[in-house]
Formats: structure tokens, sequence, C-alpha cells
């Protein structure tokens, strides 16, 4: 299997590994172990909080996806990690966003796909071309959605309905739309594309690293970028009250996006998303990998958590 697709593939199992808590670098790390959902099965959620986190406060949330990834790399499967405590440590010290926690919730292995996969996309896609979506494989031969079926609404209920009302009662939040964020990478993008299109009154903000346009790993006589489209076309919010950040490299997977996020960027314009909602950025010879994400990863959070952003 080519590196780039079995750092993918490994993502998708990364809960099946050691549940070790994380280390933070600054901070601290609560986790909630076997959350239980109506909606997905149980997983754990890691939850940062910040030097000096205090009840006398209210923070700003950041939910983040594919949250065994986030915080430590002793304890991943591939040594990486997006070192979040590090960079938000930093631009909060610094005075330059606001003081916020970071909810992150661990993937559900062989559900990972089939709940980041954008739901309501089905329905600008044929039954013959949906049949082929769920017979579709890795180049190593795997199944893309293992058996199952897309659930991303179900994924979006639980964060909405179930996980939210959770952090907001167990931790001192602010908990409008304009301090609720969400963000992921790969099919995380994808999925907080979709929350903030599903819940626009919920997330004021979402971040969509290396966005995985394809759905699958396939771009040539692939329908789904056209329904992905087709869907935002349909479903963008609004620019004056909803911000989104999309980026993504040149290598590895991260070579398939770049024509497929041109046509994301003319419909965000034809919608009338300009620079102060929406930020758009290419990021030559990076790849497909915590790594990556890691060295910009302060891009996005001073977009989307800079204090005069929200007045």
């Amino acid at each position: 299997m080519k590196p780039f697709l079995l750092s993918y593939f490994f993502c998708t199992i990364a809960s099946l590994a050691s549940a070790q808590m994380p280390v933070p670098s600054s901070g601290k790390i609560i986790r909630h172990n076997d959350f239980q959902s109506n909606f997905v099965k149980s997983r754990p959620i890691d939850v940062w909080l910040p030097e000096g986190y205090s009840t006398d406060k209210k923070y700003a949330v950041l939910y983040m996806h594919d949250g065994q990834m986030l915080f430590d790399s002793t304890i991943t499967w591939n040594k990486q990690e997006w070192g979040v405590d590090e960079t938000l440590s930093a631009l909060i010290k610094k005075k330059k966003i606001k003081e916020c926690i970071v909810v992150g919730i661990w993937n559900g292995g062989q559900s990972r796909h089939s709940e980041y996969f954008p739901q309501k996309a089905l329905n600008y896609l044929t039954k013959e071309q949906i049949d082929s979506l769920y017979h579709s494989v890795r180049t190593s031969g795997q199944a893309v959605f293992q058996g199952l079926e897309v659930q991303s609404d179900n994924y979006l209920k639980f964060l909405t309905q179930e996980l939210k009302p959770f952090i907001d009662r167990t931790y001192s939040t602010k908990k409008d739309r304009q301090n609720t964020l969400i963000a992921g990478s790969s099919m995380g993008g994808l999925i907080s594309m979709y929350a903030l299109c599903e819940y626009p009154d919920i997330f004021g903000g979402a971040a969509c690293l290396s966005t995985h346009w394809p759905g699958i790993f396939t771009v040539e006589n692939n329908p789904i970028p056209s329904a992905f489209i087709q869907y935002l076309h349909a479903h963008l919010p609004k620019p004056e009250k909803n911000m989104i950040y999309f980026d993504h490299g040149t290598e590895t997977l991260d070579a398939l996006y770049p024509s497929l996020q041109l046509k994301v960027d003319s419909l965000m314009r034809s919608k009338g998303y300009t620079k102060r909602k929406w930020i758009t950025r290419v990021f030559k010879g990076t790849d497909h990998s915590e790594k990556a994400w890691k060295s910009r990863l302060q891009i996005p959070m001073l977009f989307l958590l800079t204090p005069k952003t929200y007045r």
C-alpha cells in the first residue's frame, strides 16, 4: 500500500489502539471514556482545557474530529499529532485568539468513512452511482465503507443533540454560534463543512484542512465531487453569519485536491464569500499528514478565533 494511503487507512482504525491518555505539553486533558450515544457507537471524548482554565470565565469551544490524533504523538500509530495544545496555548498566551477549550472526538474506527461522508450529497447521485460508491475500494483492495451505509446525519445529531449539550453542562463555555467552531482534515474536513451547512445556527465557523473532495480514492469518472458542489450550492449558509476555511497541499493524497478545490472556490465567490468570512489556501510541497496540518494550524485558528472576528 502506498504510504499516504497507509496513513489514511490507519487513521480509520486508530480507535482500536490502546486508549492511553495523551499527555499535553500545556493545559490539561480530561477523558470521557466510552461516551454513549443513541445515534452512533460509543467512543472516547478528550477535552483539552488551557492553562489557567477557570469556571469564573467562559470559553469558546472548538470541536475536532479524529480526536485520537490531536495532542500526543507518543501514543498515535504514526507518531504524528496535530499539536493542538501547543498551537492554541501559544496563541492564547500572546492574546491573539479567544480563550477556548477543544473537544477531541475520536473517530469510529471502521465507521469513520460512513460517519464523515456528507449524507445529503447522495441526493445528487443516481442509484447506480450510489451502488458504485458503496462498492468502492482502496488501492489495497479494502472496502472504503466497510459494508456500512453513510450515517453522517446521525453523527451530526450525536454532536449537536448529545455531545454539545453535555460539554455545555460540564464545562464553562460560551454556548452561542459565534463561539462554537468545528474542524478536521481529509474526511474530517468534509464533515466539518457538512456540519456548518446543516447546523449554521450552532456552528459559527469551520476549518476544513486537506478536504477530501473525491469522497473515495479516485478522481477520474468520479461523480462525487460534483455532488458535493451541488449540495454546497443548495445548502451553503449565507456569509453574513458563518466563516469557513479551506486548504490543501500538493503531495501524496493532497495531489488529488487542487482542481476540485478550485471549483469549490468558484462557488464560494458566486455565493458572496469574501476574505472576511472565507479563506482558501494552497501549501505547495506539503503532504497529507498530521505533521503538515500541525505546521499550518495557526492559520485557521487565527481566522476563526481572533477576538475581533465576531463583533
